[in-house]
């Protein structure tokens, strides 16, 4: 009787080519398109400028996810605190890092916009945006909605913001009775990122109108324009990587940062593929566990920090807001551009690795602290998807780099064995990892790293 083959000699299941790979082809196609017919069909009178609805359009449907967003996300990032909280001193430490680290992200991002300001002499100073009839006087009386659900409805970010944060914190005083509301929500956030998501899937149409328009009406200064925007990102996410979390991490631990990339360089693969850092948390948590950091250390830094420490995010939204600025015709003063930028990254919270999330959060900021410049996101909405990469693989990097930071600060990490790993004499044993291939959903990624809390409490 023929013996059955062994499981492991099976053949392993051919991967499937991931959808947001067609996403990704369209927009291209539809950038490069929108740039033939602004260039060919150009002209204040031209075809290409009344193409301007279609971004309108995608505009207006991610304006419309905008409130549910903010409400969710800001619910569960402060959830999250609470789980930090819980295990002491590492939380503790990891919060503050994460918020030094961000600060300092978004203070970077500011320096390189304001000089390299990408989109000047593009003077996109059309906009469908009318300015209010009256102006609230009393600002802080403005932020307070007319009633708990009406800040949902009513469009104003700040008052969706105030009643998310008082609810969090309302959550988190009930304790484990407000734990199946918090689950709900968890639920709630899934429902409405799928459904975000659908509607990036008509990216292609928006980007399309809004790159037609814009070229067509300020001719081949639109292209340069977004190709200096996208350079200086991408350089300044570089020079990051190197310069600050290198320096650091050579500082306090003697890791060499080229080193540490290496070892992490099937998880850069995977994240370059689908542009979600969120797809390689699993194996973040398993590979610095092998690399010598302490489980607690490891199941605290790792998901809290795939919600505040979004180093890679700061500075797309910092840069993205300076460039429709400037575009526009209308910069902003540090002042606007401090408060502006301090309220993405709280609204940021939660959302990280969400498809469509870096587009509803700079909506959400310009909507709430400059609604003449709401329209300018349907430009910059061509070239999001050519940044994402960069943007989730300094978020990737900056929480590895932390993970190593707070054990040896902790004294929690095995720098022996950190050492053979990083040297190649102890390789990762990919046979008890199971490679996650696909982006995971908001609600999949909050039981992972609940569940990665939850270790590293019982663990201490």
């Amino acid at each position: 009787m023929a013996s059955l083959p062994h499981p492991r000699a099976a053949k392993p299941a051919k991967k499937k080519f991931d959808k947001s790979h067609y996403l990704y082809l369209a927009v291209i196609i539809a950038v490069i398109l929108g740039v033939v017919v602004g260039l060919l069909f150009g002209g204040s009178d031209g075809f290409a400028v009344s193409l301007k609805p279609l971004g309108d359009i995608f505009i207006a449907l991610i304006k419309m996810m905008i409130s549910p967003i903010i409400f969710c996300t800001i619910i569960i990032g402060i959830g999250s605190i609470a789980k930090a909280a819980t295990v002491g001193r590492i939380g503790g430490l990891a919060l503050g890092y994460f918020l030094i680290m961000s600060t300092f992200a978004l203070g970077i991002g500011l320096f390189v916009g304001n000089l390299v300001k990408p989109g000047a002499g593009l003077n996109l100073s059309s906009t469908a945006f009318v300015p209010p009839e009256s102006v609230e006087t009393n600002f802080f009386l403005g932020i307070i909605p007319t009633t708990l659900f009406s800040s949902l409805t009513a469009g104003n970010i700040l008052q969706t913001l105030l009643v998310a944060l008082i609810a969090g914190f309302a959550l988190q005083k009930m304790g484990a009775a407000g734990k199946p509301i918090l689950e709900g929500i968890v639920h709630v956030q899934a429902l409405v990122f799928r459904i975000l998501i659908m509607v990036m899937w008509l990216a292609p149409i928006g980007a399309f109108g809004a790159i037609a328009a814009v070229v067509g009406a300020t001719g081949i200064q639109a292209v340069v324009s977004l190709f200096t925007l996208m350079g200086a990102f991408y350089l300044t996410c570089v020079l990051f990587i190197v310069v600050i979390l290198g320096g650091l991490l050579k500082i306090v631990t003697g890791v060499n940062i080229f080193k540490l990339m290496r070892y992490l360089g099937r998880e850069y693969l995977l994240i370059f593929s689908t542009s979600s850092s969120e797809a390689a948390l699993p194996r973040l948590i398993a590979k610095m566990e092998h690399l010598g950091v302490s489980k607690p250390v490891v199941g605290v830094t790792v998901p809290t920090g795939y919600s505040f420490n979004l180093d890679g995010t700061a500075i797309y939204l910092t840069m993205a807001s300076l460039f429709i600025a400037t575009a526009m015709g209308q910069p902003l003063a540090l002042g606007e551009q401090i408060g502006l930028l301090v309220f993405m990254i709280i609204a940021s919270k939660g959302a990280a690795g969400v498809s469509g999330a870096g587009i509803a959060t700079l909506a959400a900021g310009l909507q709430a602290h400059a609604p003449q410049l709401l329209d300018g996101v349907g430009f910059i909405v061509g070239i999001d998807r050519f940044m994402s990469e960069a943007r989730a693989l300094t978020n990737f990097t900056g929480n590895a780099v932390a993970t190593v930071l707070i054990g040896s600060w902790t004294k929690e990490i095995d720098r022996a064995q950190v050492d053979r790993v990083l040297d190649r004499h102890e390789p990762f044993d990919e046979t008890t990892m199971i490679a996650h291939h696909s982006v995971p959903t908001a609600a999949e990624t909050s039981r992972e790293a609940e569940k990665a809390a939850q270790t590293a409490v019982l663990a201490r």
